[in-house]
Order: structure tokens, then C-alpha cells, then sequence
């Protein structure tokens, strides 16, 4: 494609507008999670059906969002990103009128399919505009919006949830529609470029994480192999093509791959927590819905506010000691899940706290260091194909976590949930040692320079 201006600081402040987007998006999620243990009643469902109104939203996301950064190499990212929102308030609309488990789950997936298009277009946005200098910092502010999503989303979703229904929390995304005018104003303008976009591998690509994921959640052998026949026949395609969907190189790319393997974990465990959090609320501690937003709100908020320094010391010090910083801070929260959550609220909000500082500090210097070790050529497909593999953690996180609980029954105890929270300390454990390896890497190619 042909980009009008070269990487400038001018373009930080189209940074915030999209954080602004990213926000709702978020907001969209969270919400949810905290009313589902209504929606849970009000429909006569399982943990594990219900958590497909989370887990579902993931699969689209993961599914579309790589498309929409693949596109960005064919399209202007305005373009795609107005698109992307219309779709996403338009579904806010029809949700708004959900009557039934079917209607509502419709819904969830059509605003899936266009929010996938903000998050992913801010990263390509930020690597492709921002310079090395301040991309750290940029990064970091979408980091921020993320976390203060994840804060304002159970309050706001809380709130409305006591005090009106679930089915107004999609009024609150149709505000996101405000942004469009917004970025035709300050988003560069750009020039398409003719080529050829892969659709076969973009619906291979879709087809193997969908099978992948509804294996996960039901441990039907058919889904597995039919995630292993498409997984084969995508591999076979982007060989094939002159502009496959994903490029080859990035999954031959052992840093590369496990920087992704690192997120994914990541991901998968910050939704098992949200997953969980609401349920064990309700049921061990009885906590309305506005409780349970106000207990999970201060540590996104200190995470929203922390992610401003993250991204300094991202630019002063490079990635790797804040990816250290980072699986410290989740470790430190998994434990404080599994060893003290069933004593009383208070140690899940503290809990929390680390998970949430943790988590944006991962996203952020995760994503940067991809900018980093990736040519320019390759950073749009290899941080849409990140974003892709957040997505997935995150179902995988809110679907495993609901199969771990029901392996009691209701209502739940405090000690049904020593089973779900050991699995995070499992999870950080083994992400530990990715970084390990991936640091040691990265020390010796220096010392060889």
C-alpha cells in the first residue's frame, strides 16, 4: 500500500481516538461477564453455554480480526475501521432487542464481527505510524484503554444490570458510531493497492480456530480432527500462494511464535479469571451485579493508570524486563487467587490488581517487541495474527474455566474454585519458562553482534 506520511510523533494523537474505540470494545466484553450469572437464569443455562456468549464474541474476534489487518495492506485502515464500527453498532441495536438465548448469541457474533476491526487496526496503526522512539509509549496507551475497559465494563455492566436489564448494555457500544467522523478527520489518508486477498486461506484460517475452540469446550474428536484437516490445508495454501493469508515465515519464526505463546497464555488466563470472578462473587459471597463491578473496578483502573509509566519504562529499559515484570505480577495474582480467594472479597479485589497491571504490562511489551524483531513488511499479518491468538485465549480461558467448575455442582463453594485458580498458577508456570527460553535467545544473538 501506499502510506501518505512516514512514522510520526504527529500521529500519537490519533493514538487516543482509537483508544477511545478500544474502550467501548472492551467495555462490550466485561459488561457481559458480569451479567451473566443473570442471563444464566433468565435462560436456564450451564456455566459452559453461557460462557459461549463470551467465548463466542472471542472466536469471531479471532476469526475477523486478522482478516481486517490482512485487508490493511490492500485498504486504507480508516476505511476498514468505519466499516467495522457501523457493523458493530448496528448489532447493538439488534441485541438491544434479544428475547431469546439464540437472538442474544446472534447478536454477540455480528458485533464481534466489526469490533474485531479496532483493536487489531489500532496495533497495525500504532507499528506503522509511530516511531520506534515513542511505540513503546503508544502501545502502552492502548494497553490503558484496554485495562480501563475491563474496569469501567463491570461497573457500568453491573449498574445497568441491577437497576434496568442486561439488554440495555448494548446501548452503551452504539456510542462508539460517534468516532467515525472522528477519524476521517485526523487518520492519514492512504491509497488502496491492487492485489489479490486470500479468501480461502482467511476462511481455512477462521475454520481451524472455530474447530479448535468447540473441541476445546466439548472434547468431541470429530471438531479436533476436523481442526487438524483444515489446520493441514491452510499450511498447504500459504505455501502455495504468491499473497497467502498468513505468510509463511512468521509461523517458521521461532521468536516470533513464542512471544504469541507467551500472549495466549496471557489472554487465557485474564478471561478464566473474568469468567470466574462474577460466579464465585455471586454464589459464595452473594454480591449483586454493581457489587461485583465496584470490586473488580480498582484494579483495572490502577492498571489504566500504571500503563503510562509501563510504556516509559518500556522505551527506557526494552521489552524483556517488563515481560519479566509482567509474569511476576501474574504469578504473584494466581497465587493470591488459589491460596486466599475463598476468605473473603477483599483478597480477590487485591488479586485483581496484579492481574490486571499484569496483563496490560504483557499486552503492551508483548506487542512492541513484535514491532521490534518483525520487518515492516510483516508487521501488519504478524500483529493481526497476535491479536487473532488473543482471541482465542480468551475463549479458551472462559470455556475451559466453566468445564473446570462444573466438575461441581450448584451453587458453589469456595473450594470449587481451588481446581479452576490452580490451573493459572499451571499457566504462568509454563509462560515463565517461554520467556525464559525466549530471553536467553535474544542474549545470545546480542552477544554474537
Amino acid at each position: 500500500m501506499q502510506h501518505a506520511p512516514a512514522p510520526s510523533n504527529e500521529h500519537f494523537r490519533t493514538v487516543f481516538i482509537l483508544s477511545a474505540s478500544i474502550l467501548i470494545v472492551v467495555m462490550n466484553t466485561t459488561m457481559f461477564n458480569i451479567a451473566l450469572p443473570n442471563i444464566l437464569k433468565d435462560f436456564s443455562l450451564q456455566p459452559s453455554e453461557g460462557a459461549w456468549i463470551v467465548s463466542g464474541y472471542s472466536i469471531v474476534l479471532a476469526i475477523c480480526t486478522i482478516t481486517y489487518t490482512r485487508l490493511s495492506d490492500y485498504y486504507p485502515i480508516r476505511t476498514l475501521l468505519s466499516i467495522g464500527i457501523l457493523i458493530f453498532s448496528l448489532s447493538s441495536v439488534l441485541g438491544f432487542f434479544a428475547d431469546s438465548y439464540l437472538w442474544l448469541l446472534s447478536a454477540r457474533l455480528c458485533q464481534a464481527s466489526g469490533a474485531a476491526a479496532i483493536p487489531g487496526l489500532s496495533m497495525v496503526f500504532a507499528g506503522r505510524y509511530i516511531p520506534i522512539t515513542r511505540r513503546g509509549s503508544a502501545f502502552a496507551l492502548i494497553a490503558s484503554a484496554t485495562s480501563l475497559g475491563f474496569g469501567l465494563g463491570p461497573v457500568a455492566g453491573g449498574v445497568i444490570t441491577d437497576y434496568l436489564d442486561w439488554n440495555y448494555l448494548f446501548i452503551v457500544t452504539v456510542m462508539v458510531f460517534l468516532v467515525i467522523p472522528v477519524l476521517y478527520r485526523f487518520m492519514p489518508k492512504e491509497s488502496a493497492e491492487k492485489g489479490q486477498f486470500d479468501l480461502a486461506g482467511a476462511l481455512l484460517s477462521g475454520t481451524s480456530a472455530t474447530m479448535f475452540l468447540l473441541y476445546i469446550s466439548t472434547f468431541i474428536s470429530l471438531y479436533l480432527l476436523g481442526g487438524l484437516i483444515s489446520a493441514a490445508l491452510l499450511w498447504w495454501r500459504v505455501n502455495r500462494t504468491v499473497a497467502p493469508f498468513i505468510q509463511p515465515e512468521l509461523v517458521l519464526n521461532r521468536p516470533y511464535r513464542r512471544i504469541v505463546l507467551m500472549s495466549y497464555i496471557g489472554f487465557t488466563l485474564h478471561f478464566a479469571v473474568l469468567f470466574l470472578m462474577p460466579i464465585m462473587l455471586e454464589q459464595v459471597y452473594d454480591k449483586g451485579a454493581a457489587t461485583i463491578g465496584f470490586i473488580i473496578f480498582p484494579g483495572a483502573i490502577l492498571s489504566a493508570v500504571a500503563a503510562i509509566y509501563v510504556g516509559r519504562l518500556i522505551d527506557a529499559y526494552g521489552n524483556l524486563r517488563v515481560l519479566y515484570l509482567a509474569h511476576g505480577l501474574l504469578m504473584i495474582s494466581a497465587l493470591i487467587f488459589f491460596f486466599f480467594a475463598g476468605l473473603s472479597p477483599y483478597m480477590i479485589m487485591t488479586a485483581y490488581m496484579f492481574t490486571s497491571f499484569g496483563f496490560s504490562s504483557l499486552s503492551s511489551s508483548s506487542t512492541n517487541e513484535i514491532s521490534r524483531i518483525l520487518p515492516s513488511a510483516q508487521i501488519g499479518t504478524g500483529i493481526g495474527l497476535k491479536q487473532q491468538i488473543h482471541f482465542i485465549g480468551s475463549a479458551t480461558g472462559s470455556v475451559v474455566a466453566g468445564i473446570l467448575l462444573e466438575l461441581n455442582k450448584q451453587p458453589y463453594t469456595a473450594a470449587d474454585f481451588r481446581i479452576p485458580f490452580g490451573l493459572l498458577i499451571v499457566l504462568m508456570a509454563a509462560s515463565s519458562s517461554i520467556l525464559f527460553l525466549y530471553s536467553k535467545k535474544v542474549k545470545e544473538i546480542a552477544n554474537v553482534q
